[in-house]
């Protein structure tokens, strides 16, 4: 690279178009998109200029969707609409040496971190949004003293209070098996596309699967699914959506190895007697669609968010009482796999509370990641461990 070899001449624009470029190929689609959100608010502490020649939110929208996204698929011209945009970015911005130059760097840096804290409405961002934000900018850093535009991490000169970021589960959120059942059921009763709805909410409830794991379910995942008693699934992807801007086919989803999970490694998951009854009744009446995916829609789609958060939120209101519907129980999808934790942990605690010694340290729930620790001790149950130990629990109760 020519710039190399002057690191004046290297615009912090010039620097995140040759990163985005390096990273994209090896980024999962969401993480191509945490980088496309970090650099967009960045590079808006990154002008020469406050006096901008253009709306702030076509600036956005040329680099959110043009510089850190379509170039990178392929295109090689911007669309009409921003293309005066995009040749106003190539000297817009101010050389990235600067953020190391003595008086002035130091105060463009705190610029730099400050707006990455913020929301474009000018409040806090949440603890997890800028503590990405901020992972995203130092790897920048590190990518441009690899290639000889930075000399050092100007933003480690810097002191920046890391916000405290929620590490546990509320557990005001996580619903009981009463209330979940309710919840089912209100899903069932959403017409056709609710009725295809209830295993798949199912998986989140009593299998603790993520929904871009249970958009995915398919067939062959399907280990034992027994006329009565406990089944099992092996887990083998996830297709999480990202947007269409973000994947490699430019579909809104992209299949992929489990999350945290090395590409091919499995993940196994015991089915619950319920659970078990409602996929089996759910693939008698709706079989799998071509490719062996277990939920789709009435015409064969995939389940997109929009269609089964409506339902969700629809289910949720005709299910609980007034008060339930004002709480923070269940508003999310998510919050299901959360509340799945209830299923054992509170039945292996009453258990393991009536032999010699009480509670056993060794149970399950010693392998609980941080996020569920409040909910462990307060009687629910883990995602991991061993399958044969909690299944013996909830039956014995």
């Amino acid at each position: 690279m020519s710039w190399q070899r002057d690191e004046s001449a290297v615009t912090w624009y010039a620097l995140t178009l040759d990163y985005t470029a390096a990273k994209w190929p090896y980024a999962a689609p969401n993480h191509r998109k945490s980088i496309a959100e970090a650099l967009t608010d960045a590079t808006e502490a990154m002008f020469t200029s406050d006096e901008l020649p253009y709306p702030a939110m076509d600036i956005r929208r040329a680099l959110r969707t043009w510089a850190f996204s379509n170039r990178l698929r392929g295109a090689t011209e911007p669309p009409e609409d921003l293309a005066a945009v995009v040749r106003w970015l190539n000297t817009a911005t101010v050389p990235v040496i600067d953020l190391n130059r003595p008086g002035t760097g130091a105060a463009r840096c705190r610029t730099l971190l400050g707006r990455i804290s913020r929301k474009q409405d000018g409040t806090a961002a949440a603890a997890n949004t800028a503590n990405r934000k901020r992972a995203v900018l130092n790897n920048l850093m590190q990518y441009a003293i690899e290639v000889g535009a930075l000399p050092a991490n100007p933003l480690k000169a810097v002191k920046w209070t890391r916000p405290r970021t929620l590490k546990t589960v509320d557990p005001r959120t996580v619903i009981n098996s009463d209330q979940a059942r309710r919840l089912l059921a209100a899903v069932g009763q959403q017409g056709e596309r609710g009725e295809r709805m209830v295993a798949f909410f199912g998986c989140l409830y009593y299998a603790a699967l993520r929904p871009e794991e249970a958009v995915d379910l398919r067939c062959e995942n399907l280990a034992s699914l027994p006329d009565h008693g406990w089944g099992e699934l092996i887990l083998t992807n996830s297709e999480p959506r990202s947007g269409t801007w973000w994947t490699d086919s430019g579909s809104a989803r992209q299949r992929r190895e489990l999350k945290h999970r090395p590409r091919g490694e499995t993940r196994p998951v015991p089915l619950h007697p319920e659970l078990v009854a409602l996929l089996s009744e759910h693939l008698k009446n709706y079989p799998p669609g071509s490719d062996g995916r277990i939920f789709t829609g009435p015409r064969g789609g995939i389940f997109n968010d929009r269609a089964y958060l409506g339902i969700f939120h629809r289910a949720r209101a005709a299910a609980f009482t007034p008060a339930e519907s004002a709480s923070l129980l269940a508003r999310r999808p998510y919050d299901l796999r959360h509340a799945a934790v209830h299923l054992a942990q509170c039945r292996s605690t009453r258990t393991a509370s009536r032999r010699p010694g009480g509670p056993q340290r060794g149970c399950p729930a010693a392998g609980l990641c941080q996020v569920h620790l409040r909910a462990a001790r307060r009687g629910q149950a883990p995602h991991r461990g061993s399958h044969q130990a909690p299944r013996r629990r909830i039956d014995d109760v």
